[in-house]
């Protein structure tokens, strides 16, 4: 979810457009796909009659609606997304308006079975949801190395199967969302000349650019560019993170261009790169829409100094000891019912927000220990807290970011512990 920063930056009321005139001035690297993507993975949630949350479709139309007017064109989803709903709700917003004004991206996750019938009948369902011939960009989900490609779409004879839709047409573009090191790009881009692989989807973001270690998004866009593969982003705003940016950097931010939003400079570093066919947004909110489409309102790059700045920014963020979640909810549900992506984001919050409890000499430590711990218990159930964590491990091969998440939750709880016995 796109963090307070970018929710403050609102251009009008809720139910009016923004003055916005860019059709035509979308910077398009790619023709007839604007810069600007619409990822469907956070969608507008809403309780039913029963209590049951549902994506709110109104909200969603209405989205798409805007989105389109203003040259959005690229929505991407996948049949898991928000416990399957995500791909239905996105293309009933869609089909509202003709085929030929969007770009459907959607993708097979056949992640707890991979076998041959299943993977065909996703495919089909997804055809079916958008009520299409064809789908114009389709993503084998979530591959970090040739191992996952191998097991989940070579041996099981998919892959050979997508490739015979691809060239029957039903499957315009055939790419993968890309979540792994140096050495698994490597070697699945050695296979492009068997395969060709249309598009890859990989996170990019200033933060992961250098800081990612061996996979840094540098080295992984260099790599796509070098086999003039175009380049889908996801996570620009690294989950939020980077419109919510902790308070000191935020300054630096917003005093180096005030009328800019914090998630502004994410979106610019994105869509400087010539290798970049459209950058993803997972917009909750309809002012997170308007705030991006005043993004890309006649687009300037970045400058060599903007990226420098930006590289400092990124240090000093590296410098918080903050969980690099970005709340995608791939680990859940938790069989221990801990609610692991709320952990990780109160935790992450009171970072940013200098409402982190560092020691008992700290200026107010006393009432900022009490509202730290009052808060915690408002924001995550009892029974779904870090201290029920057992470190059975089955969420570890689920996240895109490989974050260790029982030592995480670990380290949180022993914080808490800390809090609570007046330790620290």
């Amino acid at each position: 979810m796109v963090g307070a920063a970018a929710m403050a930056c609102t251009h009008g009321k809720e139910s009016e457009a923004p003055s916005l005139e860019i059709n035509g001035n979308v910077p398009q690297h790619f023709p007839g796909i604007g810069l600007l993507g619409f990822g469907a993975m956070r969608w507008p949630m809403i309780k039913d009659e029963n209590g049951k949350d549902i994506i709110d479709q109104e909200k969603v139309n209405e989205m798409v609606d805007l989105a389109l007017e203003h040259g959005v064109n690229y929505f991407d989803s996948a049949p898991v997304y928000l416990q399957g709903m995500s791909e239905k709700a996105t293309a009933t917003a869609l089909l509202r308006h003709p085929r030929e004004s969007y770009y459907i991206a959607t993708k097979l996750s056949n992640f707890s079975d991979a076998s041959y019938e299943t993977a065909v009948s996703m495919y089909h369902k997804s055809l079916e949801n958008y009520q299409t011939d064809h789908i114009d960009y389709y993503l084998m989900h979530s591959i970090g190395d040739f191992q996952a490609l191998e097991t989940r779409f070579i041996k099981p004879g998919i892959l050979d199967y997508l490739l015979k839709e691809r060239e029957a047409g039903r499957i315009r573009h055939l790419g993968f969302s890309f979540h792994g090191g140096r050495k698994g790009m490597d070697d699945l881009l050695a296979l492009h000349e068997k395969y060709h692989w249309d598009f890859v989807q990989i996170q990019m973001n200033y933060l992961d650019w250098t800081h990612s270690g061996e996979g840094s998004a540098k080295y992984l866009y260099e790599q796509l560019v070098e086999k003039g593969i175009p380049v889908v982003i996801m996570e620009p705003l690294r989950g939020g993170q980077l419109s919510d940016v902790p308070a000191p950097l935020a300054d630096m931010l917003k005093e180096r261009e005030p009328q800019r939003s914090i998630a502004s400079w994410a979106f610019r570093f994105c869509g400087s790169f010539p290798g970049v066919m459209t950058a993803l947004s997972g917009m909750t909110y309809i002012d997170h829409l308007r705030d991006n489409l005043l993004t890309f309102t006649n687009f300037k790059n970045l400058s060599d100094e903007d990226f420098s700045f930006l590289e400092k920014v990124a240090d000093g963020i590296q410098q918080y000891p903050l969980v690099r979640c970005t709340r995608c909810e791939y680990c859940m549900p938790c069989p221990y019912g801990i609610n692991i992506p709320e952990i990780f984001k109160f935790y992450n919050d009171n970072i940013k927000e200098g409402t982190y409890v560092v020691s008992s000499e700290q200026k107010n430590y006393a009432r900022t220990r009490r509202k730290y711990l009052l808060e915690y218990d408002k924001a995550i159930p009892t029974v779904r807290q870090a201290d029920h964590c057992i470190g059975c491990g089955q969420c570890l091969n689920k996240c895109p970011q490989h974050i260790r998440i029982p030592v995480e939750l670990q380290r949180i709880d022993k914080y808490i512990e800390q809090l609570k016995r007046e330790t620290l």
